[in-house]
């Protein structure tokens, strides 16, 4: 039987669905009807509630959203209900069906010793090597985000306060420097960028070789030259070092709700990730390090 076009004819006549609607849930069932198919040649009025949870996990497991999820699942109650209806099933095998999130992956930090090194790789033998190690110190400083970092203007900088102010979304908010950022950017603002802007006015905290505001690909393929040098067996992003500031910060004593206002972050529930990763590492020292682990 073909139960699916009976559905058809149901959501048309029965449902007064819209087209969209129609459409949507169709290709949802017939998606599932195939996979079904192709898994263990299961017919429609054979199907039980484990069979339509491997589904979910199935499709999260191709990368797909939990709303999209949701939305398929959403389409097989409504099926089911139809059969339901019509005497096809006893039951519906979607009724209970709630796809999960999967677990979220912990971000990489580097260790402060790994982050040490990191930071030694640029050698202020020429401009490139103070602008780089400027930046690579005010973005461990401060933990802003890459594209806030080359959105930086140099009256962001307050030196002699030692901080800095970064707007992002038309919010600011105002992040201390520790002394060697300091340092680092004093020295690029004072013997450098005077060097390598051709346009006086130019605005741009950190500029390329040709005086013009840095972009975001030419940044990345800074950090990965300095991967490289470092010899780091990590890979390293531009958001390595921002989660490295907030993992270390957390590490050594401050609150969520600080980490949270230095990071920007609208949500805490983002910032507690770091509450995470930092006890986990604890974890790894624990069974590294303990004879009875």
């Amino acid at each position: 039987m073909d139960y699916i076009n009976g559905y058809e004819m149901f959501l048309i006549h029965q449902k007064h669905a819209s087209e969209n609607t129609v459409s949507s849930y169709l290709r949802d069932v017939r998606q599932f009807s195939a996979c079904m198919t192709e898994s263990g040649d299961l017919a429609l009025d054979q199907v039980k509630k484990e069979d339509v949870e491997r589904y979910s996990k199935w499709l999260i497991g191709r990368g797909k959203s939990v709303p999209t999820v949701m939305r398929a699942i959403a389409s097989l109650k409504s099926f089911y209900n139809y059969m339901l209806q019509c005497g096809y099933v006893n039951c519906n095998p979607a009724k209970e069906v709630s796809p999960k999130r999967p677990s979220r992956k912990l971000p990489q930090i580097l260790s402060s010793k790994e982050v040490e090194l990191f930071l030694e790789q640029p050698e202020c033998t020429d401009f490139k090597g103070y602008r780089d190690r400027a930046m690579l110190e005010l973005l461990y400083a401060t933990g802003i985000r890459v594209s806030e970092l080359i959105e930086l203007n140099v009256s962001d900088l307050n030196l002699s306060a030692g901080l800095l102010k970064c707007t992002s979304k038309k919010k600011s908010r105002v992040i201390p420097l520790y002394p060697a950022a300091i340092r680092a950017l004093s020295e690029y603002l004072e013997k450098v960028r005077p060097q390598m802007v051709q346009d006086q006015m130019e605005l741009a905290l950190f500029v390329n070789v040709n005086g013009e505001r840095m972009s975001r690909q030419g940044f990345w393929k800074i950090i990965k030259l300095y991967q490289e040098k470092a010899n780091i067996d990590k890979e390293i992003t531009p958001h390595t070092l921002r989660h490295s500031f907030a993992a270390h910060l957390l590490e050594n004593g401050a609150d969520l709700r600080s980490i949270q206002e230095m990071l920007g972050h609208a949500d805490i529930s983002s910032t507690q990730i770091y509450s995470q990763v930092v006890k986990q590492k604890l974890k790894d020292v624990y069974k590294k390090s303990h004879p009875r682990a």
